[in-house]
């Protein structure tokens, strides 16, 4: 879907739930492919069954047997692939709503970071085009810093499909994954992590500035497991690109939604964009409204093995009061009124 996304908007201008993914972030990370990946999926295997039918089956064969001996390197940061995360589309991708990364201060390279990337949006189209690609030279902007955007594990157990999100520098949003890359692969590592996850985006519609973190200190802990600093990051416009149908707390299609977010591990939207050839017609093509990601100015974590419950909700605290102050910080810069405040969930 990105990558068409990206595509038209050049010619316009010239995910099952993983266990440990609950416990990791508190049901956080991105919806990178929520929808998308399922028909990449289906794509995807079917294309492979294809060639096992033909002459070529021996390329199926070898896949899948390939497969089996390399299942576990997405949870070791995956293949990143400086190539892909350059490719002129996602130069296109940018440019279209426009997307653009704000650096408010520096990270040191001697420490590992965790994100928390708000607000989810219902495609965290955000978090993809500034830390998944170079597009806005994120790397020029925090040198020395690898990010890794956290996404649904189901993602990964597609064919082809987690190659491509490897080598973005995607990884499963699962403690295991997270506990490798924060202790086993050096500094200047750094996690970015939906907070509000499924829950969030079923409240996500133009003109609302809400994130779900209250109750989600899941990420919290593993900052203070891992001496990982925080660094709260606001997406401005996430909300404003697609419109959604919003069922009311007590309503049959809530239910629905709570029930696949409860045990699949995503929640089903109903959303719309623009059409493919036109504005005034819907499809699946997000609006074309600026997206400006703000990263904020990291809180420095001390390193406790066993964090208590007070530890984890006096870090809790200061970072809902960081993003809180991000947000109040910018506002007025991009297109909200002084009066505006950050509703937070």
């Amino acid at each position: 879907m990105k990558t068409l996304i990206a595509a038209y908007s050049g010619v316009l201008r010239g995910e099952r739930r993983a266990e440990g993914a609950r416990s990791t972030s508190s049901n956080g990370g991105s919806a990178l492919s929520r929808e998308g990946s399922g028909r990449w999926g289906v794509a995807c295997s079917v294309i492979l069954v294809y060639i096992f039918c033909t002459d070529c089956w021996l390329i199926s064969v070898l896949y899948f047997t390939w497969l089996v001996f390399d299942w576990n390197t997405p949870k070791k940061g995956g293949r990143r692939s400086q190539w892909v995360r350059n490719w002129a589309v996602w130069r296109y991708f940018r440019d279209y709503f426009p997307i653009q990364l704000v650096k408010t201060h520096n990270l040191l390279t001697t420490r590992n970071y965790i994100f928390g990337y708000h607000p989810h949006g219902i495609m965290g189209l955000g978090a993809f085009c500034n830390f998944s690609t170079e597009a806005t030279e994120v790397g020029k902007k925090f040198p020395g810093i690898r990010p890794y955007v956290a996404t649904l594990a189901g993602n990964f157990r597609i064919p082809v499909l987690r190659e491509y999100l490897m080598t973005g520098g995607i990884c499963p949003v699962n403690r295991d994954t997270i506990d490798y890359l924060l202790s086993k692969n050096g500094t200047g590592n750094a996690v970015i992590i939906v907070v509000g996850g499924a829950a969030e985006s079923l409240s996500s519609m133009p003109g609302k500035n809400a994130v779900t973190l209250r109750n989600r200190k899941g990420f919290v802990k593993l900052a203070l497991h891992h001496g990982a600093d925080l660094v709260p990051t606001y997406s401005f416009g996430e909300n404003e690109v697609y419109k959604q149908v919003i069922f009311q707390e007590g309503s049959w299609g809530r239910w629905v939604q709570k029930k696949f977010q409860k045990y699949i591990g995503f929640a089903p939207c109903i959303f719309h964009g623009r059409g493919l050839f036109s504005s005034d017609t819907w499809g699946l093509v997000p609006y074309s409204k600026p997206i400006t990601t703000v990263v904020g100015e990291p809180i420095t974590i001390p390193k406790l093995e066993h964090p208590t419950q007070q530890d984890i909700d006096l870090y809790h605290a200061m970072y809902m009061e960081a993003l809180v102050k991000l947000f109040d910080n910018h506002k007025t810069k991009f297109g909200l009124p002084e009066t505006e405040v950050l509703e937070v969930n």
